[in-house]
């Protein structure tokens, strides 16, 4: 039986990207997923009530997430992480494919906050989350490494 995988939708081909346009894994890579896990579609944005597309956001070095406009968008990406958790326990996850450096989903750098494209170590605020409550989280660069340390489990 295959294992529950939660999935960026953006990775899908699901246009929930702040510009409304996706980051679709190659369909070689989909398929390796799919031969793996059962894949789970979340986006903690838009679960969290955030339009798309919206005005790109960043976590700011005092921990809230500004919007481009300087909009306070905090608690719309608090509410998707938690309802992106609420997820997991629904189809018993324990593990999450999601997108690298986004303020939800980036597991190892996010951008600084002042949206100029610099990178710095962090993690998104749904990250956060599912890294508190056992979740192990890899993003789309690390498909072979997920494959390789989940194969047999």
């Amino acid at each position: 039986m295959k294992q529950n995988l939660l999935i960026s939708a953006c990775l899908l081909s699901v246009s929930c990207r702040y510009d409304g346009k996706d980051n679709a894994l190659s369909k070689e890579k989909l398929q390796t997923l799919t031969e793996h896990f059962n894949l789970i579609p979340i986006c903690p944005e838009q679960l969290g009530g955030l339009s798309t597309p919206r005005l790109p956001a960043e976590i700011q070095i005092d921990g809230k997430t500004l919007r481009q406009d300087g909009v306070d968008v905090s608690l719309e990406f608090q509410r998707g992480a938690d309802e992106a958790f609420k997820i997991s326990k629904i189809y018993e996850c324990n593990l999450a494919l999601l997108k690298a450096k986004s303020p939800s989903c980036g597991n190892h750098e996010i951008y600084d906050g002042s949206f100029t494209g610099k990178l710095v170590p962090g993690k998104g605020r749904t990250v956060k989350l599912f890294e508190k409550h056992g979740i192990k989280v890899y993003n789309e660069n690390e498909i072979e490494i997920l494959i390789k340390e989940n194969k047999d489990v």
